[in-house]
């Protein structure tokens, strides 16, 4: 198999170098070029053709969301990955790059003076998206046109108490274009995993809360939650749902990432499963990597309801293929019609019970 070919772009000369040599270090992978801001990138692409662009964000002349703005317009499915800084800085531009077509994003070592820190962050964090991507050859939109899903007639339709969503890469758009669709009087409450590190989960319920009919926060332990609010996992910490006296209250732990990933879908499924039962519908959105299966399992055997995302409007089929292979969901929807499935389903109970 021939290398992923891969365009670094930092304007720090010692980023640029020891990314570089991080990289070079894996057989699959090369980088062909290197670049100390957008216009020198943009210059570069046709010269060394790269499979895929790491594209830092802070830069002097042109900085990543304009020379993202640019590779979009000329380059439209060119995979780019955002490397930005823990802050809140980093963090907004990041979330603005992602709406712009950025494929995903990755967040620099905190301790650029550590070699071996540096290494086995990028090791776990980047790579992996790099060959996830840079593998990619077929557009990463969505197509124009999506053949319309049929749904099964219902025999026995459930009362849906919560909707929980786990949701990793390509999870801020798909969000938006999910819970912009819900509407202001839904009459459950929603609560979701997003892989992200801390603030930028925050940031990412701020922005969209500005765009939902339903407000959107990050979780804060000890709140009841009351139908038509959405809350989302903070970054570092796992969410769970506990029964106290009649209501359900939020709460957070950090106990060791599942997955590799804190918050982790399946503690959240988990806790779901055990305290509304029958009552949740789990979603399983884009992403990589397997975290929810194992909750998906948990929320069928209570006698929930488990929905996943199809490949073609995915921006990785990892977490829903896996549950679809595993037999664990009840339906497989396009994400412009996911909102319109819960719904219904939310919908099919009240039916059936007036109905009596």
């Amino acid at each position: 198999m021939p290398k992923i070919r891969i365009l670094v772009v930092d304007d720090a000369v010692v980023v640029r170098s020891r990314i570089s040599k991080i990289l070079s270090i894996d057989p699959e992978l090369e980088v062909v070029g290197v670049a100390a801001n957008g216009r020198i990138a943009l210059a570069k692409i046709p010269q060394v053709n790269p499979d895929i662009v790491i594209l830092d964000i802070e830069m002097p002349e042109m900085d990543g969301l304009q020379t993202l703005s640019a590779i979009r317009q000329i380059y439209p499915h060119l995979p780019v990955i955002m490397f930005s800084t823990s802050t809140r800085t980093g963090a907004i531009a990041t979330l603005e790059a992602l709406s712009l077509g950025a494929s995903d994003y990755a967040t620099k070592p905190s301790n650029l003076g550590s070699v071996e820190a540096i290494n086995q962050h990028i090791q776990a964090d980047l790579i992996p998206k790099i060959k996830v991507f840079g593998a990619k050859k077929t557009p990463l939109t969505t197509p124009s046109t999506v053949h319309p899903v049929v749904f099964p007639l219902y025999t026995n339709p459930k009362r849906v108490e919560v909707i929980a969503i786990g949701v990793s890469t390509g999870g801020p758009n798909a969000l938006s274009i999910l819970l912009r669709e819900l509407p202001a009087d839904l009459s459950v409450p929603i609560l979701i995993v997003q892989h992200m590190p801390p603030m930028f989960t925050k940031l990412l319920a701020e922005r969209l809360s500005s765009k939902c009919q339903i407000p959107v926060n990050e979780a804060v332990p000890g709140v009841v939650l009351e139908p038509g609010q959405a809350w989302i996992a903070p970054g570092d910490f796992h969410l769970v749902v506990q029964r106290d006296k009649g209501v359900v209250r939020l709460a957070t732990h950090q106990a060791p990432s599942e997955n590799s990933c804190r918050p982790s879908v399946d503690v959240l499924l988990r806790s779901v499963a055990e305290v509304y039962g029958a009552g949740a519908i789990a979603v399983i959105l884009t992403g990589m990597g397997q975290d929810g299966l194992h909750g998906c399992k948990c929320i069928r055997e209570a006698g929930g309801q488990v929905l996943a995302q199809d490949k073609a409007s995915s921006v990785v089929w990892g977490m829903p293929s896996f549950v679809v292979n595993a037999g664990l969901a009840d339906q497989v929807v396009t994400l412009d019609q996911m909102a319109t499935e819960i719904m219904r389903r939310i919908r099919d109970h009240k039916i059936s019970i007036s109905g009596l």
